[in-house]
């Protein structure tokens, strides 16, 4: 083979084997995308991607790949800011946000204890998660989160078991503008009327909620 066909067949190979690295969902995952600064997910969220509570990394195993690669993307464009994830989003390639969102949303989740909206609440953050408060423009959680906030299609993510600081500090988020990337702006009038407090309480509803593997 001449010189310069093994360098061209050499090229084709490493071409090869870099689409296949980049398109390697779990290996983005675990040890992040091809370039420097793609961190690895499990870092954070945890190998079987759980997330970590204490910590507030939220959970991203089962959640729609859809939902999951809007977010990227939105993390890219700066329509949802993150000091941590704007640049680890940025370094990922489009066929490396693809193959992730699919490997995260493929793995094992545990889905929430039912929790029916004929319950009576108990308290005043129960009250808004189920209720709401419409006197105020609030509507319940639950009316688009689904039941138990256990999440609906690709457009609203689920809310039980999520970190209480997670939960929180999007709310805060949401009131403060930093985060506008959902459907409609549903979520900005939403949390500007809620108090401080009440964004704490109802965070901590959610994040208290029982989950329980799938059969």
């Amino acid at each position: 083979m001449r010189p310069l066909q093994r360098t061209l067949v050499g090229s084709a190979l490493f071409f090869l084997l870099g689409s296949a690295h980049a398109l390697d969902g779990s290996k983005i995952f675990t040890e992040g995308g091809a370039q420097p600064a793609a961190m690895a997910c499990v870092a954070c969220h945890g190998a079987d991607g759980g997330g970590v509570a204490a910590a507030g990394f939220p959970r991203l195993a089962g959640l729609p790949a859809a939902y999951l690669r809007k977010q990227l993307e939105d993390f890219k464009r700066g329509s949802r800011d993150n000091p941590v994830m704007r640049p680890l989003a940025i370094a990922l390639t489009d066929a490396e946000v693809q193959a992730l969102s699919q490997t995260i949303a493929a793995m094992p989740a545990a889905a929430p204890v039912p929790v029916y909206r004929s319950e009576m609440p108990t308290n005043a953050a129960q009250k808004l998660a189920l209720q709401g408060a419409w006197e105020r423009q609030i509507p319940a959680c639950v009316s688009c989160h689904g039941p138990a906030g256990s999440g609906v299609g690709d457009t609203f993510p689920p809310l039980a078991g999520q970190p209480a600081g997670y939960l929180a500090a999007q709310l805060i988020a949401w009131q403060n503008g930093t985060r506008h990337n959902d459907v409609n702006d549903l979520m900005g009038p939403i949390a500007k009327s809620l108090t401080a407090q009440e964004a704490q309480d109802v965070a901590q509803y959610f994040a208290s909620l029982s989950l329980e593997v799938k059969p």
